[in-house]
């Protein structure tokens, strides 16, 4: 993985892990109801968002080498990892 994309999604990851940060502190200081559950939804959002950057990471460095190689054991098991973290996603 590039460097630069490697730093993109730990800076992603930083900037979610304020936004929960942020989410506590509003509970403390007692806010309101709709307006953390607004922030909620918003690191849903950013988290769904880091997640497909990583997906995409996925099938093009990991995935992407396991067809190169040629080696079946291989592309069957990164196959299997996909779909199994799809049915997962579903539950």
């Amino acid at each position: 993985m590039a460097a630069t994309r490697k730093t993109a999604k730990a800076n992603r990851f930083k900037r979610i892990a304020g936004q929960v940060n942020g989410l506590a502190r509003m509970v403390e200081e007692d806010r309101y109801c709709i307006e953390i559950l607004t922030q909620i939804q918003a690191v849903r959002a950013a988290l769904s968002r880091a997640e497909g950057e990583v997906l995409k990471d996925h099938a093009a460095c990991c995935v992407a080498e396991a067809i190169a190689s040629g080696d079946e054991t291989d592309q069957r098991a990164k196959f299997d990892e996909l779909v199994e973290l799809m049915q997962r996603t579903r539950r």
